[in-house]
C-alpha cells in the first residue's frame, strides 16, 4: 500500500506537468490544425532563460515570469516569421518547419550552454510534503502552479474579448476575419500562449529531470498522448489526459513493464488512441459526409 501510495503521488506530479504541455500542444493545433514537434524544445530554451536570470541573482518568481515572458515573446516572433509564411502551405511543408525548429532550438541551446545535465532549483523544497515521502513538496508546489496556469487560461478564454476572439479564430478564420477580428495577430497571441504555458511544464520539470537541451525530449510525447487520450480538440479535456497518462505512466512503470519500457508504452497509448477513439475521452466527434 505505502508502494502504490508513493507511485500514485509521483504520477500525480507528473502527470500536472504533462497537463500544462498538452495544453500548449493543444492550443497550437486548435489554431493550425497541427502538432508543434518543437514545443518540448522551445520549453527546454525558455527553462535555461531561467537558469541564466537565477544565475544573475534574481529571485525564483522573477525569473520564472521573465521566462515565461521571454517564451511568450519568442513563441509569437516563431509564428510570425516561420509559420505564417507556410501557413497555407501542404501539411509536409509545415512539419519540416517544425521539425526544423526542434532541431534549431536543440542545437542552440547545446551551442550556447552546453550539453551536460545541470540542477535547476525547487523553490519548494522547503515545503511540508503529506504523509511522510508520499507527496513532496515539490509535488505539492507543481499541483499549485498547474492549478494556477489552468485557472488562468480559462479565465482569460472565457472573460476577455482577445480570448473570445482567439477561439473565434481558431474555429473559423474566415467568418472571424469579416467579423473584424485581426486573425494573423489572434493566432500569432496563441502561439505566444502555447510557449508561455510550455515554458512552465519545463521550469517545472527541470528540478526532477535535471537541465540539458534534450531533457523535454520523452516528456513531449507524454503531453502529446495526454493531448491524444483527453482529445486535442479539448483542452481541458487533454490537460486531464495528461494527468491521466502521468499516473497510467508510474503505475505501469512499477508493476507491469518496468522503468525502462514506459516511454514505449507512451507510443503504444498514441497508437491505441489513434486507432480505437481517434477523438480522445473528451474531444469533439467530427462526421464528415461525401
Amino acid at each position: 500500500m505505502e508502494e502504490l501510495l508513493h507511485q500514485l503521488s509521483a504520477g500525480f506530479s507528473s502527470g500536472c506537468i504533462y497537463a500544462c504541455l498538452a495544453l500548449s500542444l493543444v492550443l497550437i493545433y486548435q489554431a493550425t490544425g497541427h502538432v508543434n514537434f518543437a514545443q518540448g524544445e522551445m520549453a527546454t530554451f525558455a527553462t535555461y532563460v531561467a537558469s541564466v536570470l537565477l544565475g544573475l541573482g534574481l529571485p525564483y518568481w522573477v525569473a520564472f515570469a521573465g521566462a515565461v515572458a521571454v517564451a511568450f515573446a519568442g513563441g509569437m516572433l516563431v509564428q510570425v516569421v516561420l509559420v505564417r509564411p507556410v501557413q497555407k502551405a501542404p501539411v509536409l511543408s509545415a512539419v519540416a518547419v517544425y521539425i526544423g525548429l526542434l532541431v534549431i532550438f536543440n542545437s542552440v541551446a547545446g551551442w550556447i550552454w552546453g550539453f551536460m545535465s545541470r540542477d535547476f532549483p525547487s523553490p519548494f523544497a522547503s515545503w511540508n510534503g503529506i504523509g511522510g515521502s508520499y507527496i513532496s513538496g515539490h509535488s505539492l508546489g507543481v499541483l499549485a502552479v498547474t492549478l494556477c496556469v489552468m485557472t488562468a487560461v480559462a479565465l482569460f478564454f472565457r472573460l476577455t474579448t482577445v480570448g473570445l476572439a482567439m477561439r473565434a479564430a481558431a474555429v473559423n478564420p474566415l467568418s472571424s476575419s469579416l467579423l473584424g477580428i485581426p486573425v494573423a495577430r489572434t493566432l500569432a497571441l496563441g502561439w505566444g500562449m502555447a510557449a508561455a504555458v510550455g515554458a512552465v511544464s519545463g521550469i517545472l520539470a527541470a528540478p526532477i529531470l535535471y537541465l540539458d537541451p534534450n531533457m523535454m525530449g520523452g516528456l513531449l510525447l507524454y503531453g502529446f498522448a495526454g493531448a491524444l487520450l483527453g482529445g486535442i480538440s479539448n483542452p481541458w479535456g487533454a490537460a486531464l489526459g495528461g494527468v491521466l497518462v502521468g499516473l497510467i505512466e508510474n503505475l505501469a512503470g512499477a508493476y507491469l513493464v518496468g522503468t525502462e519500457l514506459k516511454l514505449l508504452l507512451a507510443l503504444a497509448l498514441i497508437v491505441g488512441v489513434l486507432l480505437f477513439k481517434p477523438h480522445g475521452l473528451f474531444g469533439l466527434r467530427t462526421v464528415s459526409r461525401v
